[in-house]
């Protein structure tokens, strides 16, 4: 858990995930990844190509490069309250999710109580994700994703650990997007992107704008499940990644 922002810009976790193929013995690996694990894999495929043999990639599309820093795009849409921005601005969340770390779990890993489709429905400010608001509703919304036993162990975890490390990522979002200035764009790697229908994180359009940059892309988008795919329909996702691997050799 290294102390500074700085320790988690995107070549420090690449370097990290060149440290353990070397300590392998490997000059490269079939990779995957979920939501910011999949950000670092998109962003290595762009910087560091020939270390990954497949991409396997849950619920976050590649993007294109955006034209204007991402957090300055979310302050003037989403307002303060958005999680990312609020990151950037202080300490607070670091401090409120260290309060109660099971509750911190229990609150945001859940089964999506709205589809997509009623989702899009909703007025711009309750689209807003706000960690800090959600954590203090009195009641939540959703079926809760972990047993008891998986509960503790994270809250175990991030108790002895804190959220510093973990939000200290989100403090480099604009650093690493000034870092892609100028790289190409386009991943030429076979890669399997698992997607979730309810995915009020994910918009099908992001999905599908995807293709162009990843040319060997082979997608499935699986129903009746939200954001967190591998918690929510894991025996649907080991089978379509098993089934891809063998097809790909």
């Amino acid at each position: 858990m290294p102390p500074l922002v700085s320790d988690y810009r995107i070549e420090a976790l690449i370097a990290d995930i060149h440290g353990l193929l070397d300590a392998l013995g490997l000059k490269s690996a079939v990779f995957a990844g979920h939501d910011w694990g999949a950000i670092l894999l998109w962003q290595m495929a762009m910087l560091a190509p020939e270390h990954i043999e497949k991409l396997i990639i849950l619920n976050i599309p590649h993007y294109r490069r955006s034209p204007e820093d991402p957090i300055s795009i979310w302050r003037r849409r989403f307002g303060d309250d958005f999680y990312i921005v609020n990151f950037q601005d202080s300490d607070e969340a670091d401090r409120v999710f260290a309060e109660d770390t099971a509750h911190f779990f229990d609150v945001t890993m859940r089964r999506n109580k709205v589809s997509r489709e009623r989702f899009d429905k909703l007025p711009a400010e309750r689209r807003v994700v706000s960690l800090l608001n959600a954590l203090a509703k009195e009641q939540q919304s959703g079926e809760p994703l972990l047993t008891e036993d998986e509960r503790d162990y994270y809250a175990a975890t991030y108790a002895a650990s804190g959220f510093t490390g973990a939000i200290n990522w989100y403090r480099n979002w604009a650093n690493n997007w000034r870092l892609l200035e100028g790289v190409d764009q386009i991943i030429d790697i076979p890669t399997l992107f698992i997607g979730a229908v309810d995915d009020v994180i994910i918009a099908p359009e992001h999905i599908e704008g995807m293709r162009p940059l990843v040319p060997d892309l082979e997608i499935h988008m699986l129903k009746n499940c939200g954001h967190w795919s591998q918690q929510e329909k894991p025996g649907e996702v080991n089978r379509l990644i098993l089934e891809w691997l063998v097809q790909r050799g």
